[in-house]
């Protein structure tokens, strides 16, 4: 189940919120610009290519992209594997979300499976959002945030872009995230 917590912004020690109600959710994070909805998750292969995710979720995409104006859409899948480069390629794609950063374009994942923590740090303020399967996530644009897939990453997750060149990051260059629970840590207090 979908996770918010809620902490001053100099004391991860003293939460402020915790709600796993997605109705307390959606009005918390209104406030902000920030959209959280779920979808009805579909069937996908073990491990699905995107074009797979994206046929699987067509109707949804297709009507975000027309409410948005998105002009690129695909599916990021992280999934363990036996490979022995697995670790180092996980821990690569970890790290580069890490830390605090903002977009000029908006930030809209839907995960089809799996999960990953969005951090978003709004005035004095951190608000974690655990997202899991089913949830879509929508932070505006310039929303400095920084996210979280675990240690073991293992989720697929429909990314919408405003333009072709996708994800990039202006990079902040602040300690705050490591301040605060990671994504595992979240995990296992649950």
């Amino acid at each position: 189940m979908s996770l918010l917590t809620v902490w001053p912004d100099t004391d991860a020690g003293t939460v402020e919120l915790r709600t796993e109600d997605p109705q307390e959710i959606t009005d918390v994070l209104k406030q902000f610009g920030v959209s959280f909805s779920r979808w009805e998750l579909r069937e996908l292969p073990e491990r699905p290519s995107s074009e797979e995710v994206l046929e699987a979720y067509r109707a949804e995409v297709d009507e975000v992209i027309e409410r948005e104006g998105y002009i690129k859409v695909d599916a990021a899948v992280m999934a363990p594997s036996q490979d022995p480069q697995w670790p180092a390629q996980a821990k690569a794609a970890r790290e580069k979300f890490l830390s605090e950063h903002t977009h000029d374009d908006d930030e809209d994942r839907f995960f089809a499976r799996g999960a990953g923590v969005f951090y978003l740090h709004i005035g004095d303020r951190v608000y974690a959002m655990l997202c899991e399967a089913g949830d879509l996530l929508s932070v505006p644009a310039n929303t400095t945030h920084w996210f979280d897939m675990g240690t073991e990453p293992d989720f697929v997750a429909i990314r919408f872009f405003h333009d072709d060149d996708g994800w990039v990051g202006a990079f902040l260059n602040t300690d705050t995230a490591e301040k605060f629970p990671t994504f595992d840590e979240l995990m296992a207090s649950r």
